[in-house]
C-alpha cells in the first residue's frame, strides 16, 4: 500500500453513497421482463431512452455520417488521425447552434468560447481546476446530484459547502440561504469562488425562477465571485415555465461590458437532451479567454472522438431533425412524467411539481416511522430489497429533510414503469394497514388503560364512602 498514492487509498470518490449503493444492488439483481421479473428495477438512472426511435431513424436515411463518408468517399482514414483538441470547427458550430435553438435563440454562442470536453463529468471537474486551489470552496443549492461530490472534490481538492434549501417554498434558492452558506464557509477558513447550479434542477425537475437567477448575479457581483450553471437538462422543459439560461439573463441585463460576464460559465451535453451518455459529448462555455485557454488544455485528458463529432456534426446541423426532435422528445417526456406522477397518486404518494428533468423528487415522508435520516435509510433500503425498486433517498443529494426520494421515469418502458407502481402501491398499502392496526391496538390499549384507571377510581371512591359510614 506504501507504493500507491492517497488519492487510490482515500474514500473521498462518494461511492459509498447510497445514491451509487443502489445501482449495486440493481447490478446484482437486474429486472428482465422475461429472464428475471422479480428482480430490482433501475429507476435511479437519470437516462433518456424515449426517442432513440428518432435517433435511429436519422441514421437510416443519412447512413454516409453513420458510415464516415464525404461525398461517398470514405474519411475513416482523415478520422482515425491525430485530432487536434479544440475539436471540429463542423461539430462545434453545430453544437453552439444547437444550444441556442434549445433556448429559443434567444442568446447566441461563439464556437471560440467552447471547450468539447468528455461529457458533463469532465467538464465540471476541468471548471474546478481553472477556478479553484484545493480548499477553496463552491456553494451548492441542497438538494444537489450526488455525482457532484465526486466530480467537484475527489481528484481537484476542492470543497462543497451547501446553500440550505427547503420544501417550505419549493426549495427555491433565497437571499438568507445564499448568505448562511457563505457564512458558514468563512466559519470554516474557507475561501468561497463560486456558485454552481443546475439549471434545470437534477434532482428536483424544476427551472429556476428569473427572481432567482437575478439574485444569483447580483450575489456574485457583490462578493466578487464565479458562477457555474450547469444546463444539461435544457432541452428536457416539456411545460411551463419556460426555461431561462443564465447567458440570456447576463444579456437582458446588459452586462456584456461588465466583469461579472467573464465570471459566468456553462457547462452542457448531450447526455439527457439527446438521449447520448455513452457518446461522452460535453462542453464548457466561458466568456473568460484565459479560462478557455485552460480548460482547452486540460481537454486533451478527456477529448470527444473524431468520429462521435464528425457523426453527431452532421446530425446537429439538420435543423429539420433537431426541430422534431425537441418537440417529440419534449411530448414524450411530459407523458411519461404524468404517468409516473398519475401512478404515485393512486399509491398515496405526491411529488415536487415539476416541468423539466427525466425524474420526480418525490415525498415520502408520510411513510417515515420517525422524523429522521435512520428513518428514511430503513424506508429506501425496504424499497430497494423488498419491492425491488431501485430509487435515490434525498439524504444522498444533501436534502436536509428527510423523506424525499428522485424517481426517474424515462429509462424504460411503459410497462415497466406500470408494474413499478403497482409494487410501489401494494408496499404503501402494506404500510398504511399495518400503521393502521398499530393505531387500533393502541387505541385500544388506551381504552382499556381508561377503563382501568376508571375502574380504580371508583373502587377508590366507594371504599372510601364505606369508611366514612
Amino acid at each position: 500500500m506504501g507504493l500507491l498514492s492517497r488519492k487510490v487509498t482515500c474514500n473521498s470518490h462518494g461511492q459509498d453513497s447510497s445514491y451509487f449503493l443502489g445501482w449495486q444492488e440493481y447490478e446484482k439483481n437486474p429486472y428482465d421482463e422475461v429472464k428475471n421479473p422479480k428482480g430490482i428495477i433501475q429507476m435511479g438512472l437519470a437516462e433518456n431512452q424515449l426517442s432513440f426511435d428518432l435517433l435511429e431513424s436519422w441514421l437510416a436515411k443519412n447512413p454516409e455520417a453513420a458510415s464516415f463518408k464525404r461525398d461517398g468517399q470514405s474519411i475513416f482514414k482523415e478520422l482515425a488521425l491525430f485530432q487536434d483538441y479544440h475539436g471540429l470547427p463542423a461539430f462545434k458550430k453545430a453544437l453552439v447552434d444547437f444550444m441556442s435553438e434549445i433556448r429559443g435563440n434567444k442568446v447566441t454562442f461563439d464556437t471560440n468560447n467552447i471547450v468539447l470536453t468528455a461529457g458533463a463529468t469532465s467538464a465540471n471537474e476541468t471548471l474546478m481546476f481553472c477556478l479553484a486551489e484545493k480548499g477553496d470552496a463552491f456553494l451548492l443549492p441542497t438538494p444537489y446530484y450526488p455525482g457532484f461530490d465526486r466530480d467537484l472534490k475527489w481528484r481537484t481538492g476542492a470543497e462543497i459547502v451547501p446553500i440550505v434549501c427547503s420544501s417550505s417554498n419549493g426549495f427555491k434558492i433565497t437571499e438568507s440561504a445564499l448568505e448562511e452558506a457563505y457564512q458558514e464557509a468563512q466559519r470554516r477558513n474557507l475561501r468561497v469562488k463560486g456558485v454552481l447550479v443546475t439549471n434545470p434542477s437534477n434532482p428536483l425537475g424544476t427551472t429556476m425562477t428569473r427572481t432567482e437567477l437575478d439574485l444569483l448575479v447580483n450575489f456574485i457581483s457583490d462578493k466578487e465571485i464565479h458562477l457555474i450553471s450547469d444546463e444539461i437538462y435544457a432541452g428536457t422543459v416539456f411545460s411551463s415555465p419556460a426555461f431561462i439560461s443564465i447567458m440570456e439573463v447576463l444579456k437582458d441585463r446588459k452586462l456584456e461590458s461588465s466583469q461579472v460576464w467573464e465570471r459566468v460559465h456553462v457547462v452542457y451535453s448531450l447526455s439527457k437532451d439527446l438521449g447520448l451518455p455513452g457518446f461522452r459529448v460535453g462542453a464548457i462555455y466561458s466568456n473568460d479567454p484565459i479560462v478557455v485557454a485552460a480548460a482547452t488544455k486540460m481537454s486533451s485528458f478527456g477529448l470527444v472522438s473524431s468520429q462521435t463529432q464528425f457523426l453527431l456534426s452532421a446530425m446537429l446541423s439538420d435543423k429539420k431533425f433537431t426541430k422534431e426532435y425537441l418537440s417529440k422528445n419534449h411530448k414524450r417526456l411530459q407523458k411519461r412524467q404524468n404517468k409516473l406522477v398519475s401512478g404515485l397518486e393512486k399509491a398515496g404518494v405526491s411529488c415536487l411539481e415539476s416541468n423539466a428533468g427525466l425524474f420526480c423528487w418525490v415525498d415520502m415522508r408520510h411513510l417515515l416511522s420517525s422524523n429522521t435520516f435512520e428513518a428514511e435509510m430503513e424506508l429506501w433500503k425496504r424499497i430497494v430489497y423488498d419491492v425491488k425498486l431501485n430509487i435515490s433517498p434525498g439524504s444522498s443529494c444533501h436534502c436536509t429533510e428527510p423523506g424525499w426520494f428522485r424517481v426517474c421515469f424515462a429509462n424504460m418502458s411503459e410497462d415497466t414503469l406500470k408494474l413499478a407502481m403497482q409494487r410501489l402501491k401494494s408496499f404503501v398499502s402494506s404500510i398504511t394497514i399495518n400503521n393502521q392496526s398499530h393505531q387500533e391496538l393502541k387505541n385500544t390499549r388506551r381504552k382499556n388503560r381508561n377503563k382501568w384507571v376508571f375502574r380504580l377510581s371508583f373502587q377508590s371512591f366507594h371504599d372510601r364512602e364505606q369508611e366514612e359510614r
